[in-house]
């Protein structure tokens, strides 16, 4: 190969990571405000609690984040919607079992909230 190629190459493998989602796991809470982000300034419906695993002290407040469903984690089977949904991180969850906990409005977009946790790919929003 050339060194055009070995940088086309070299381009295309970071354009396909940009673009890969990351595999997680979601569960829902209900009770928006206050939060670790806004305060008591609610933020709507559409949001979630980041997991430890995302919180990083905080920084990730206010991203946006494309969460879709990938599979049960329990015996609930075919929870998913097929559909993808769009949170903005509002709140901290600590010690939660799951890298992203959706408001019940979002987990009820992408899954049947009966299931109550969830394989998911997610990716920030940009």
């Amino acid at each position: 190969m050339g060194n055009t190629s070995l940088i086309f190459v070299g381009i295309f493998a970071c354009l396909v990571s940009i673009a890969s989602a990351t595999a997680g796991i979601a569960t829902f809470y209900t009770s928006y405000v206050p939060s670790a982000c806004y305060g008591n300034k609610p933020q709507g419906n559409m949001i979630a609690a980041a997991g430890d695993a995302l919180w990083n002290n905080g920084a990730v407040c206010g991203k946006m984040f494309t969460v879709t469903c990938t599979g049960p984690r329990n015996p609930v089977p075919h929870p998913c919607t097929g559909k993808s949904v769009t949170v903005k991180i509002v709140d901290h969850c600590p010690g939660c079992p799951s890298t992203i906990d959706l408001s019940r409005e979002a987990f009820a977009t992408i899954a049947d909230p009966v299931a109550g946790i969830i394989n998911i790919d997610y990716k920030q929003y940009e």
